[in-house]
């Protein structure tokens, strides 16, 4: 997916990144290609600590993440190759149907 800047990452102090972690609301992080959260910047391009990419409320109601998946559609992206399409809410909708 990419990323619209470099700018924005996710920063938190330690013990809040072990608070989300033990509530589970850690629901996305950066991986490499073993699937290990990784601080790499191949595949953590904005820098965001833990390799935190995405992180829900404590009731999972709302989902937070920095890879834009709402920008979609024609002529987007044109210097970043491949289809973006992740169809992610989509996916949600039929998840809880």
């Amino acid at each position: 997916m990419p990323i619209s800047h470099g700018e924005g990452r996710f920063l938190a102090d330690e013990a809040t990144i072990r608070a989300l972690a033990a509530n589970g609301q850690i629901a996305t992080q950066y991986v490499d290609l073993e699937g290990r959260a990784t601080a790499d910047v191949h595949f953590n391009p904005n820098g965001s600590l833990f390799a935190v990419e995405g992180i829900t409320s404590p009731d999972g109601r709302v989902f937070g993440k920095m890879g834009h998946a709402e920008r979609i559609g024609s002529n987007l992206y044109k210097n970043v190759p491949g289809n973006y399409d992740l169809r992610m809410f989509e996916a949600a909708v039929r998840y809880f149907r």
